[in-house]
């Protein structure tokens, strides 16, 4: 069974990577990208070299308001993380209020049109408590109301191999005519596997020949703190506000602007991270291109979801439904002995 995915606010292609890398070792069921949609060109022009550049007509740059989703074609899957701006603790937090807290519509209009057997849907942590919870309950009637069975859950990517305080909501739904009996549950949390920082970048921080780099990688035993991606209005590069770079600090680097190559053999001081080694934190293979400038790139990387992350719960998804067309619940320890 192949799976056609569309994606709206696709981001720079975290979830579609992830999700096209999902295995359960059964080559029968695999995840292929269809079409996506950004509003932002920069990202729109990342996700096209990394997933797609065979089909760069595939993605969209439109603003999803003015976006006609009739031009768009069959899908089986769908994805849409939508903006957290409304909803994020660090902003004005205005929830269904503000300008972008209502754009999660447009994922339940595209359920509606398209029905594909299944979706992926995400937000922030503080998606739970908005508008004193109501807009987490609105959003969540809708999905289920659009005829899906959903599953939300509270991911803490720290316990998924992502060395940084990075929680977010996935919600997973599969659509109530599905045959079968079968149960989606998130993937199991293995937090002795995620690295610390300074174990996962130090090799990149030994690229220009450092000698400090071991001593650095042992003070920098830690996860980081979240990875954040800085907006138009308040510009960047950098690590986040004030409280992030203290945690930065702690883990000897410096926080207040972005990098653009390893230090030098006789550095002293705290390093600054480089946009390849922010993006490696964020899950990224070493080999994705991103923007230009260090600025777009940072800003793609910190808004971006983590591609490990995806494709755990893609597997996850994948088994519910192979499980779901054999009639029975299945484990993936049971499918794959």
């Amino acid at each position: 069974m192949q799976y056609r995915l569309g994606e709206l606010f696709c981001g720079p292609g975290g979830i579609a990577w992830g999700a096209t890398h999902a295995d359960i070792g059964n080559s029968d069921y695999s995840i292929v990208h269809q079409w996506a949609n950004d509003y932002d060109a920069n990202t729109c022009e990342t996700y096209r070299h990394n997933i797609c550049p065979d089909a760069p007509q595939t993605v969209y740059h439109e603003d999803i308001r003015k976006f006609d989703m009739s031009k768009l074609s069959p899908i089986d899957a769908l994805a849409f993380g939508f903006p957290c701006n409304d909803y994020s603790v660090v902003g004005e937090q205005k929830g269904m209020d503000g300008v972008y807290g209502p754009l999660y519509s447009y994922g339940v209009k595209a359920l509606k049109r398209f029905k594909p057997q299944w979706f992926l849907a995400e937000n922030v942590g503080g998606l739970r408590n908005a508008n004193d919870g109501k807009a987490f309950t609105k959003i969540l009637t809708e999905l289920r109301d659009a005829g899906y069975t959903i599953t939300p859950h509270l991911y803490k990517f720290e316990e998924y191999g992502i060395p940084q305080a990075r929680h977010r909501i996935i919600i997973v739904g599969i659509r109530n005519d599905e045959p079968g009996r079968f149960t989606f549950s998130y993937p199991a949390p293995h937090p002795e596997q995620t690295p610390t920082v300074g174990a996962l970048l130090q090799d990149l921080m030994a690229e220009a020949g450092w000698k400090g780099v071991r001593k650095w990688a042992k003070q920098a035993d830690k996860i980081a703190p979240t990875i954040v991606g800085g907006s138009k209005k308040h510009g960047g590069p950098d690590l986040g506000p004030t409280r992030a770079r203290r945690a930065w600090a702690e883990m000897q680097v410096e926080g207040k602007s972005i990098a653009d190559k390893a230090p030098d053999p006789e550095f002293t001081g705290m390093p600054r991270l480089t946009p390849r080694m922010i993006a490696r934190i964020q899950g990224f293979p070493d080999t994705w291109v991103f923007g230009k400038t260090k600025t777009r790139a940072c800003r793609m990387i910190g808004n971006a979801f983590p591609p490990p992350v995806a494709k755990a719960v893609g597997e996850k998804i994948k088994e519910a439904l192979y499980a779901s067309k054999q009639g029975f619940t299945l484990t993936r320890e049971e499918y794959i002995s």
